[in-house]
């Protein structure tokens, strides 16, 4: 079967076969044949990153264009409708909040204060709560170590002790980043290391609000990246309670402005983050410390759209199979070097919404599968992965009973490989079977390169994967046939030098795209089999979402 793989490529190299076919047998039962056509693949991208669809930002008229697209593009190739009452769409209600002149932020000690630049010392982000104002009047300042509590873990930061209207400080990432070993799986991040976890904690602790320590390694981006990030304008999914998962004030805090703050009152930072390692570290107050927050929010509520096809299942309906892809990007912004002001997202996402479109057309020209099967394009995925994230909250299928997920992101148009990428290797049983599923072709998985940067939190996957759902989420590959392991590096790192969430990533005729049909043909291959068996693949016992997952396995009998 390795053989199976050079045919296809030398073909294409000669022009003599514009799709990708694979088929085969997984543990004694047939798998349906699958063919992506390249062409097809490349001619969705060009359309997607058109200057036409202005860079496809939710609640624009690009968005328009973009969703009545995917959803021609759905019905034509067989889908039927799988969004809210009948419909193509998911309404997804966001809420846009943005801070209104400059927020009054301090701390005081020992009765002086002292004021806090927005932007270069901290940086604050616009409340979620859906509140007009935040007034925080001298909150005491409380370290909370890496702000975890992980009962499976045996691990509490906050030891029960009530930090009710307090202001907490914590360390980025986990407590194992420094050394590499420990009780949360060494360098690889697990979901207690991301920021948007530690404010979840922080309202769930009843904080005033939480400061995050940035430090570049750990964090994997610099303070500029915080400070765009966080003093822009904030979105998030209307919800019936958000001060479930949101404290009033969300906000960094530089690192040399956190070890002033904790010299002044008599802590070390370097010892108590040495000491917020350990199992045993309990909250620390920092004296006589406060810290005072007051400024106006400007809310108002846009509505946007998720775009969902489905092929029903013959035998298992309720049973549901995801693929998804987020349509969204950045819009019209500032210009660049060019004069060119249209962020066209060609490989950032109009690749991953062309290979979802292609897969529905495989699947939908191939034998009805016993389990359904869910085509879904997310919107706002560059605003905070919010189209998914409504999804997960609102599921219009649901998530006990869905078998697995799929995740297509910025694929590489850079031709054949010898490999897949996982994001995030190590979470789940899926894994082996994509491994199997490359096997067919002579291909191999390669892991995640940088597992402490966390990546596996931060696309579409994730709302349904920390709910539960297995989720995979592949990457291309970077040994590359024409190259090898050389040119694939090149290449990423050119996209993300020159590309990369910038007006230049458009389409290019001379892209190479049979490697994303290459990962497709898998990716049905995988869903294929799923969708034709009684399996539930699960997370890894050692993963934080095997519990979540293990709660609902009442409803899978």
């Amino acid at each position: 079967m390795k053989l199976l793989r050079f045919p296809i490529a030398i073909l294409a190299l000669a022009g003599c076969a514009p799709a990708v076919q694979q088929g085969g047998t997984s543990g004694g039962a047939s798998v349906p044949s699958a063919s992506i056509d390249a062409a097809r693949l490349a001619e969705h991208i060009r359309v997607l990153a058109s200057n036409e669809f202005l860079g496809r930002a939710p609640a624009t008229p690009g968005e328009e264009k973009t969703v009545a697209y995917i959803a021609e593009q759905f019905r034509s190739a067989g889908l039927q409708p799988g969004g809210s009452n009948g419909s193509w769409y998911q309404e997804v209600p966001l809420n846009q909040s943005d801070i209104v002149g400059r927020p009054e932020l301090s701390v005081a000690m020992g009765g002086r204060r002292q004021p806090l630049t927005q932007g270069e010392e901290i940086a604050v982000r616009a409340s979620m709560q859906n509140v007009s104002r935040v007034d925080i009047a001298n909150a005491p300042l409380v370290f909370l170590g890496y702000g975890v509590r992980a009962p499976e873990r045996n691990w509490d930061d906050f030891k029960g002790q009530d930090v009710r209207g307090k202001v907490g400080i914590v360390l980025i990432n986990d407590p194992d980043f420094e050394t590499g070993q420990g009780d949360f799986g060494g360098k690889a991040m697990t979901y207690y290391g991301r920021w948007t976890y530690k404010y979840e904690e922080a309202a769930r602790q009843g904080l005033a609000g939480l400061l995050i320590v940035h430090e570049t390694a750990p964090a994997s981006y610099g303070w500029a990246t915080v400070k765009n990030s966080n003093t822009n304008t904030m979105f998030d999914i209307v919800r019936a309670d958000p001060a479930a998962v949101h404290p009033p004030l969300e906000g960094w805090i530089q690192r040399d402005v956190a070890v002033e703050l904790f010299r002044a009152a008599g802590q070390d930072f370097e010892a108590l983050k040495q000491r917020a390692r350990t199992r045993d570290f309990r909250p620390v107050s920092l004296g006589d410390a406060t810290f005072s927050a007051s400024y106006a929010v400007r809310r108002q509520t846009i509505r946007s759209k998720n775009v969902l096809g489905r092929i029903p299942g013959t035998a298992r309906p309720n049973e549901t199979i995801l693929y998804g892809a987020h349509w969204d990007h950045l819009g019209v912004g500032a210009p660049d070097a060019r004069g060119d002001s249209i962020y066209n997202g060609a490989v950032d996402n109009a690749t991953g919404v062309a290979a979802l479109i292609e897969l529905a057309r495989a699947f939908a020209a191939g034998p009805r599968p016993e389990r359904s099967i869910v085509f879904a394009a997310w919107t706002a995925e560059e605003k905070g992965l919010m189209g998914s994230e409504y999804y997960a909250a609102n599921p219009v299928y649901p998530l006990e009973t869905t078998a697995a997920g799929f995740n297509v992101d910025a694929l590489a148009p850079t031709g054949p490989s010898r490999d897949v990428l996982i994001v995030g290797y190590g979470q789940s049983e899926l894994e082996d079977r994509l491994e199997r599923a490359l096997a067919v072709g002579g291909r191999v998985i390669a892991k995640d390169p940088s597992p402490e940067a966390g990546y596996f939190f931060r696309s579409d996957h994730f709302p349904m994967a920390k709910r539960g759902v297995p989720m995979l989420y592949i990457d291309s590959g970077i040994d590359l046939l024409a190259g090898g392991t050389a040119a694939g590096e090149a290449a990423d790192a050119a996209y993300r030098r020159d590309r990369y969430h910038q007006p230049a990533d458009e389409y290019d005729a001379t892209w190479d795209v049979r490697g994303m049909a290459q990962d497709m043909v898998v990716l049905h291959r995988l869903g294929a089999e799923l969708a034709n068996s009684r399996e539930w693949p699960n997370y890894r016992t050692t993963s934080e979402f095997r519990p979540i997952r293990d709660a609902s396995a009442a409803r899978r009998r």
